[in-house]
């Protein structure tokens, strides 16, 4: 899980870096490198899809603490 973990954060930090070049000057990375409006789409799919991933250890490190939750490994007592 490590490995999901790292390819979601480092596709999350993508779609950020490409929200603050769209916020700076308005050009949209992702689309014009992608070209076409499908393989963007499917571009912004894939990292919404890793920003939810990515919730479910933030929600879970309230509870069973980061280390744990990073792993997504279930809490056992």
């Amino acid at each position: 899980m490590r490995i999901m973990n790292l390819v979601t954060l480092a596709l999350i930090i993508l779609g950020g870096l490409n929200w603050l070049s769209m916020g700076v000057v308005g050009y949209d990375v992702i689309g014009t490198v992608l070209g076409g409006a499908m393989l963007a789409r499917l571009a912004y799919l894939i990292i919404g899809l890793a920003a939810i991933w990515q919730l479910m250890p933030g929600f879970q490190s309230f509870t069973i603490g980061e280390v744990d939750a990073e792993g997504h490994l279930p809490h056992h007592r």
